[in-house]
């Protein structure tokens, strides 16, 4: 299940791109827009901004904006940064593996078979696309 982070990354992610400007956006204005918790989401748009998806400016005026066109962020690198590991287990992630603890052999494990093919499914909506394509 998506969590309520990476759900309310997205909706502000989107709005700041639908926004189209470089200008930066209160954090008020998103979370209002979104009908997301100020406090929740400031802590939402650090990480983004810690990650290299948003710029921030401080003051009168200030907010965060996008420093990348929505065309170059793909929603692989949002899900990893917001989400964590795509794999739901362990064994078959790409970035975090980890062997199982109660698994002696993954060739012959069903549930090993079965997460590859849920993976590469996600990867594969993932991978073909961007913050633009969810605000088209």
């Amino acid at each position: 299940m998506l969590s309520k982070k990476t759900k309310y990354g997205l909706k502000a992610l989107t709005y700041l791109a639908s926004v189209g400007t470089k200008e930066p956006v209160q954090i008020a204005e998103i979370a209002k827009h979104e009908n997301i918790s100020q406090k929740f989401l400031e802590s939402i748009l650090l990480t983004l901004r810690r990650n290299g998806f948003l710029g921030s400016k401080k003051g009168k005026g200030g907010g965060y904006y996008l420093i990348k066109e929505p065309n170059e962020i793909p929603m692989t690198a949002v899900m990893r940064v917001l989400e964590g590991p795509i794999a739901m287990v362990p064994c078959v992630s790409l970035n975090f593996y980890e062997k199982c603890d109660d698994c002696p052999d993954e060739g012959e494990c069903s549930v090993h078979k079965l997460m590859l093919q849920v993976r590469d499914s996600a990867l594969d909506v993932y991978r073909n696309n961007t913050l633009a394509d969810l605000i088209s």
